[in-house]
């Protein structure tokens, strides 16, 4: 085995439900909140819904499984887990280019995923002082121009952000990731029923509209397009090629049945997916917005509806609290692959090596915020520095990590005794080997492809 590392012991999940919880911390984000509802309004609603649910069992479930499978048997950061688990395979040690990429995504990702982290963190404020009652579209629309156009608030907001995911990581695994996701995401679950329940008794026919948008299935609506969007966003929104699930499958005990965990992992993070659509979109149909607006939805059209209905200022602060809690569960995951990197590989303690981390992506950040006003000028292939990085790590880094796993698993490694491992009989890992070794690596490439040409 190789060495690379300077310490011997590594941590370990005290619970599997504790593991699981951290697992679903990270993959419930921004995506599932922010992301998926304003791609089912583009995308015409149920079409999208049916195609995303069917992209999420067949692609992301497996690479999940996979990710978390070379994780435990390595038992080390991404980049020395691949290396090793590659060479007790008998291959390369050039696999570790698998893990050195989920690394410097996870790492890339975390400078603007805080700086959105703080947008939401600002808005429970905003939404707290009444700032969103009687608006127009026209009003939301300048509060969110003005306030990317203030370095020092996001400066401020993304530092706080930032601030709060570096100290629960420095905690550690037990004491600071899984104790973290035990509260926030029972947390998050409540805070977003509230939500739900509270669009249905506010927005009246509305919410029946809402649910049909999202549930009844149009099959007319499935076009390439469609189906590309749903492959794209069920593979990132698992936290998949990050290096993520590779570092928390690290810290797990071999008496955890990973398949189905990661189907718990699964469903929890559809579940999410589905009833924030149905928290947000009763709002927008009642209020006559349009449920397509893209990225602004939440930031410039929800407010709408925040500020013209009764109880809105609550329900905008338990909706923007609702968004800073699921970010923050995906920004400790982002964290922590440069985090155990850094102690294993150098004499870095935890919180050491948790605070270098967290300067040098703080001041990336810190770029990302400038791409929306001082520096809105400087472009690289047409793309300011946010821009950029998010399309640097979404379109090209995260697909050819994913696409590396899963044919490491498929095809380097044994296969026996991944049967045995994940306990499948001789159909459904059969089944297993159709997916992992021809039809998600199709897929990946379908993604990385038409993700590179648009």
């Amino acid at each position: 085995m190789s060495t690379g590392t300077m310490k011997k012991s590594h941590s370990q999940w005290s619970s599997r439900m504790g593991f699981m919880l951290a697992a679903a911390g990270s993959a419930v984000g921004l995506g599932n909140i922010w992301k998926f509802p304003y791609m089912a309004g583009q995308m015409g609603g149920s079409a999208f819904v049916l195609t995303y649910l069917l992209f999420m069992f067949m692609i992301g479930l497996p690479i999940l499984v996979l990710e978390w499978l070379i994780g435990r048997r390595g038992q080390k950061n991404p980049i020395h887990t691949m290396e090793d688990v590659a060479v007790a395979e008998g291959h390369s040690k050039s696999w570790r280019w698998v893990g050195i990429i989920g690394v410097l995504g996870s790492f890339l990702i975390l400078s603007f995923y805080s700086v959105i982290g703080g947008w939401a963190t600002d808005y429970i404020f905003l939404a707290a002082q009444g700032t969103f009652e009687g608006v127009n579209g026209e009003v939301t629309g300048q509060i969110f121009t003005d306030f990317l156009g203030n370095v020092n608030h996001l400066l401020t907001w993304h530092t706080v952000f930032m601030f709060a995911t570096a100290f629960i990581v420095a905690l550690g695994v037990g004491a600071g990731l899984e104790r973290a996701c035990k509260v926030m995401m029972p947390g998050l679950g409540i805070l977003l029923l509230i939500l739900v329940g509270y669009a249905a008794y506010v927005s009246g026919p509305s919410f029946g509209q809402a649910f049909r948008f999202l549930f009844t299935p149009d099959f007319s609506a499935i076009g390439g397009t469609a189906m590309l969007a749903a492959l794209g966003h069920a593979f990132f929104s698992l936290s998949l090629g990050m290096g993520i699930m590779m570092a928390y499958g690290s810290y797990l005990g071999k008496d955890v049945n990973l398949l189905s965990t990661a189907r718990t992992v699964v469903i929890m993070d559809v579940i999410v997916a589905m009833l924030s659509g149905l928290a947000i979109f009763p709002l927008v149909f009642a209020n006559g917005l349009e449920p397509g607006s893209g990225p602004g939805l939440i930031f410039v059209t929800l407010p709408i509806a925040f500020g013209n209905m009764a109880g809105g200022t609550i329900l905008g602060v338990l909706f923007f609290i609702f968004l800073t809690f699921a970010a923050l569960t995906s920004s400790i995951s982002l964290l922590e692959p440069t985090v155990e990197l850094l102690e294993e590989k150098t004499r870095m303690g935890r919180k050491t090596a948790t605070t270098v981390s967290s300067l040098f992506i703080w001041a990336l950040g810190i770029a990302c915020i400038l791409a929306f006003n001082e520096w809105a000028d400087i472009k690289l292939f047409n793309k300011n520095i946010f821009d950029l990085l998010d399309y640097l790590t979404s379109k090209i880094m995260l697909p050819i990590t994913g696409l590396g796993t899963v044919i490491f698993g498929a095809w380097m490694m044994k296969q026996d005794l991944i049967r045995k491992e994940l306990n499948l009989g001789p159909f459904w890992f059969s089944i297993w080997t159709l997916l992992t070794r021809f039809i998600i690596p199709v897929a990946i490439v379908i993604i990385l492809v038409f993700g590179l040409i648009q």
